[in-house]
């Protein structure tokens, strides 16, 4: 077995990840966020078989605003992925236990 990284321990939601916290299962819905329904029965799937915590991606302003929604439904941290542009990030921040960023923070136009 390989050693661990050293890392530095934060909490997302009520787990802690990183450090000295045990190892969590996570994993990322395929679903589009906008489909709110869609996303939470996947993400009640997901939980049903050990995930801990959850990754939803937004690449827009609308699946940003709909990331209210899904947290309400769900019991497991969030995290949402980000591309690209800082407002969305900023409305996203609102909803979920962690952001992630993806690419670089450049303003790029919405499409």
């Amino acid at each position: 077995m390989f050693p661990r990284r050293k890392s530095r321990k934060i909490k997302v939601g009520k787990l802690y990840i990183g450090g000295d916290a045990p190892i969590s299962v996570q994993s990322m819905t395929t679903t589009d966020t906008t489909d709110v329904k869609a996303t939470v029965e996947q993400i009640h799937g997901l939980e049903d078989v050990g995930c801990e915590i959850i990754r939803v991606s937004a690449p827009t302003m609308e699946s940003a605003k709909a990331l209210k929604e899904i947290k309400e439904n769900i019991s497991i941290p969030l995290v949402v992925d980000i591309h690209f542009d800082y407002r969305i990030a900023l409305e996203t921040v609102k909803y979920v236990d962690k952001l992630r960023k993806n690419q670089s923070w450049q303003y790029r136009q919405p499409r």
